[in-house]
């Protein structure tokens, strides 16, 4: 049987998903600013 696709890693998180990632292209920019529209306790990871 193989392994589970999920191997959680924090810094793996943060780097992909995290404010500086998100930050850094235009289309994160705009994820950031929806989120931000909606009222999101937590922006990124």
């Amino acid at each position: 049987m193989p392994k589970r696709t999920y191997q959680p890693k924090k810094k793996k998180r943060a780097r992909t998903h995290g404010y500086l990632k998100r930050s850094s292209s235009a289309t994160g920019k705009k994820v950031l600013q929806r989120r931000r529209r909606k009222g999101r306790k937590e922006l990124t990871v």
